[in-house]
């Protein structure tokens, strides 16, 4: 069965870091592209950052740019998110997700982990 696992999330002031590690239950996603999207309450889930995972690429959106970083270990299975300067507008589940291309959209992701709760107080 196909799992993607996130931990990592937590309480933190502003300012401050956390890292996020999502780990995924098979290789499968070798030709995948991992995204990390996020869903403050009463809002829209919304991209945050993906990585094609045999490639390396990166993709951020506009707002998280130079503050965070998506990275992955092919050896570990897992990719990560470290977020830097964090806001208390980054308040939210955020979630981990594989899609066979790369994409903003949430729908275009085919397999999602549980989500892990990110609070940064102000």
């Amino acid at each position: 069965q196909v799992q993607l696992v996130e931990s990592g999330g937590g309480l933190v002031q502003a300012g401050g870091s956390l890292r996020l590690s999502c780990a995924a239950s098979v290789r499968t996603f070798s030709n995948y592209y991992m995204g990390w999207f996020r869903q403050a309450p009463g809002k829209e889930r919304e991209f945050v950052a993906a990585i094609s995972w045999s490639l390396g690429n990166t993709y951020y959106r506009e707002s998280v740019k130079g503050r965070f970083t998506v990275s992955r270990d092919n050896a570990k299975n897992t990719v990560y998110l470290q977020m830097n300067s964090l806001k208390p507008e980054d308040t939210a589940v955020y979630y981990c997700a594989a899609a066979r291309r790369a994409s903003f959209i949430s729908s275009s992701y085919d397999y999602w982990g549980q989500g892990t709760q990110v609070t940064v107080s102000s």
